[in-house]
C-alpha cells in the first residue's frame, strides 16, 4: 500500500472554511444576528462558488468527471463495502451524490435566504421585491427552512459516510487526509498543482479574506442595507406626537390594524385606565394620520404579522396579540416589572428605534445589561 497525496491544500482549505461557515450560518440563525447570518450565507456561496470551479479546473480527485456516479459504480460500491481493500482514491460513489447534492442545495439555500432576508426584512440585495412579494414572506420562509432542513440531513449522510468509512476501511486513513490531504491507497500516485490553479486559488483566498474584512468596516454595505428609513413623525404629524408621546411610548401607526386605531381613537376616555380625552378635531386629525400609515399600509414584517395577528379581532394592544406573545415568550415575566421597564407596554425600553418608526432586530437592547 502506497500514501498518495490526493486532497490540495486549497481543497483542505475549502473543506475547513465551509464547514466552519455552515455552523456559523446555523448558529446567527436568529432574529438579532441576522445582518451576520447573512454575510455568513454570502461566504458560503463565495467558497461553493470556488468549490464548482475547482471541480472543473482542479486537480484529479477534485474535478467533478472523476466523481465515480453512475448506478454501476453505486451497485459495486455496495457489493464490495465489506471489503477491506477499496479502488475508489478519491469520493466513492455514494460520497460523490452527496459532495454535489451539498453544493447545489448549498446555493439554492443561500439564495433563498436572500430572497427572503430582501423580500421580509426589507433587507440586502432583493430589498426592492419587499414591497411586491412581502405578503409572501411566510412562503419564502418555509422554503428557505425546508432547504436548511434538507442540507442537516445531507451533512448527516456526510458525516456517517465519513465514520462507516473509517469503521470498514481504517487502513485507508480517509478521515485523516481531511487534514493531511494524503490517503493509504493500492496506487503510487499523488497529485500536483499547476501554476494557474495556484494562483486561482490564491486569489479566491484573497477575495474571500477581502470580503470578510470589507463588511467588519463597512456592516452597513449593500448585502445588508435596509429599506426602510427612519420617520419623524413631528414633522409629518406634530399634534399625534404632542399627544401621544407626553404620557407613553410613541407607537409607529404601522404596528396595529385600522380596525384598532378606531378602536383606541373612539373610546380615550378610557385609554387603557386613562382619561385621553381630545377634542373632536384633534381626534380627527389624528385618526385620518393613524388610518392613513396603518398596518395594512406597511409593507413591514412586523406590521404584516401584527396584521395576521388581529385579524378582524377587537385588540388594542400589541402585547394581546399571539405575535407578540410569540416573539417575547423566552423572556422571563418578571422582567416586566423590572424598575427600567414597568410594564409590557413600554417597548422603547429594548426597541430603540421604535419611536422613529423601525423595530429592527439588530437595534433590540437589553436595559438591564
Amino acid at each position: 500500500m502506497n500514501k498518495s497525496y490526493i486532497w490540495s491544500l486549497p481543497t483542505r482549505v475549502f473543506h475547513a472554511l465551509f464547514a466552519l461557515f455552515i455552523i456559523l450560518a446555523f448558529l446567527s440563525a436568529e432574529d438579532e444576528w441576522l445582518n451576520y447570518h447573512a454575510i455568513i450565507g454570502y461566504g458560503v456561496l463565495i467558497l461553493v462558488f470556488f468549490r464548482i470551479c475547482w471541480g472543473f479546473f482542479g486537480p484529479k480527485y477534485s474535478l467533478f468527471k472523476d466523481f465515480p456516479t453512475g448506478k454501476k459504480n453505486v451497485k459495486d460500491f455496495l457489493n464490495h463495502i465489506f471489503e477491506e481493500k477499496q479502488k475508489y482514491i478519491g469520493h466513492n460513489p455514494l460520497a460523490s451524490y452527496v459532495m454535489i447534492s451539498m453544493l447545489i442545495v448549498a446555493i439554492l439555500a443561500v439564495l433563498s435566504g436572500a430572497l427572503l432576508f430582501g423580500i421580509q426584512e426589507g433587507k440586502g440585495v432583493f430589498s426592492f421585491l419587499n414591497d411586491s412579494f412581502f405578503k409572501k414572506m411566510e412562503l419564502f420562509e418555509e422554503l428557505h427552512e425546508v432547504l436548511s432542513n434538507l442540507f442537516i440531513a445531507l451533512i448527516i449522510a456526510h458525516l456517517c459516510g465519513i465514520f462507516a468509512d473509517k469503521f470498514l476501511h481504517k487502513k485507508q486513513e480517509t478521515l485523516n487526509s481531511i487534514v493531511t490531504g494524503y490517503k493509504i491507497t493500492s496506487e503510487n500516485e499523488s497529485i500536483k498543482l499547476n501554476i494557474y490553479q495556484k494562483m486561482f486559488s490564491l486569489l479566491m483566498f484573497i477575495f474571500f479574506v477581502g470580503f470578510l474584512i470589507f463588511n467588519i468596516y463597512n456592516p452597513k454595505n449593500l448585502l445588508v442595507a435596509s429599506k426602510y428609513e427612519t420617520i419623524d413623525y413631528k414633522t409629518q404629524n406634530e399634534l399625534f406626537v404632542k399627544e401621544c408621546a407626553s404620557c407613553h411610548t410613541l407607537y409607529p401607526p404601522s404596528v396595529l390594524p385600522k380596525k384598532s386605531w378606531e378602536l383606541i381613537m373612539a373610546d380615550l376616555e378610557n385609554h387603557f385606565g386613562d382619561d385621553a380625552s381630545l377634542d373632536v378635531e384633534s381626534n380627527k386629525n389624528i385618526l385620518a394620520f393613524l388610518l392613513k400609515n396603518s398596518a395594512e399600509n406597511s409593507t413591514m414584517e412586523s406590521s404584516f404579522k401584527f396584521l395576521q395577528s388581529i385579524k378582524n379581532q377587537d385588540i388594542i394592544a400589541m402585547s394581546k396579540t399571539t405575535y407578540w406573545e410569540k416573539t417575547h415568550k423566552d423572556l422571563p415575566k418578571e422582567i416586566f416589572n423590572n424598575e427600567k421597564i414597568k410594564s409590557k407596554a413600554n417597548c422603547k425600553a429594548c426597541h430603540i428605534d421604535i419611536e422613529k418608526g423601525l423595530i429592527e432586530d439588530e437595534n433590540i437592547k437589553n436595559p438591564l445589561n
